[in-house]
């Protein structure tokens, strides 16, 4: 009589998502910022949860990415790591916390490791941040890059548009990509760029390259999950595919809820002690 035992998904790391790339397997990616979502989201068998600092807006509901603090990132992220067996959490790094001084990115990466439990980190920029990608890295912090469109950079860019379409920007993207893999990244998101220029870039790498609004020639793709899950009704980019519309659901739940509260519906009999 044979057994049939559950199958046990293995924990992803950074030396699984390598191997997936060179296997041609796809990489899935999804943000979580609370406990309930991420155990779902990781239950459903996620390679990647990304605690990131969308935070800001789709749970703080500011304008941008820029005001929310390490330490809010790190509450978040202590929410997250607790609920998930599998999946690799990456944490975004803030805003403030770690351009323009090494010493601080360090600090603040290993607040993250330390504090969260999270196994890694991810930055936004090139050349122009190597040395706080270098000082991550010596402490043996995982680094994944962000390229393209970096919502920290949002009022230099003054315009959410595609970036990279000019040649110069696109050749300064493809050396930051390069730059990134030499430091020691173990990989990099390439967010709202031509998908031709993607493709080239993932070509180019060894290290898995993810993309959110840069075509399928990527390794894996990431969206935020109050997109996909259409529980944000107010943002519909091109790239952004929504799986359900939670918005008109919970919206229905609520309203029927309020309307049995309102007749003495409920609690009825069954639900009373």
């Amino acid at each position: 009589m044979s057994v049939h035992k559950k199958e046990i998904k293995k924990k992803v790391t950074t030396h699984r998502l390598m191997k997936m790339k060179q296997e041609g397997e796809k990489i899935s990616m999804l943000t979580a910022y609370d406990y309930s979502m991420a155990k779902l989201i990781d239950g459903a068998g996620i390679d990647i949860i990304l605690v990131g600092d969308s935070a800001s807006n789709v749970m703080a509901g500011n304008e941008t990415t820029l005001p929310i603090t390490l330490d809010q990132m790190i509450y978040h992220a202590t929410s997250v790591v607790k609920a998930v067996d599998t999946a690799l959490v990456v944490v975004d790094i803030p805003f403030g916390s770690y351009q323009g001084d090494s010493h601080k990115a360090l600090d603040s990466a290993i607040r993250i490791m330390k504090e969260t439990g999270g196994h890694a980190v991810k930055v936004e920029g090139g050349a122009e941040i190597r040395s706080s990608i270098e000082r991550i890295l010596s402490a043996g912090v995982p680094v994944m890059g962000h390229l393209g469109l970096m919502p920290q950079s949002i009022y230099k860019y003054g315009t959410y548009t595609v970036r990279a379409k000019q040649e110069e920007e696109a050749e300064k993207l493809i050396a930051d990509a390069l730059l990134l893999e030499e430091l020691g990244a173990f990989a990099l998101v390439l967010e709202k760029i031509p998908a031709e220029l993607a493709k080239k870039v993932a070509e180019k790498l060894t290290i898995p390259v993810i993309g959110i609004g840069a075509g399928s020639g990527v390794d894996g793709q990431v969206l935020v999950m109050h997109d996909m899950l259409g529980i944000n009704n107010e943002f519909s980019p091109r790239f952004l595919r929504k799986y359900a519309n939670l918005h008109e659901e919970i919206t229905r739940a609520v309203g029927r809820y309020i309307e049995d509260v309102k007749a003495v519906d409920f609690p009825n009999e069954n639900e009373c002690y």
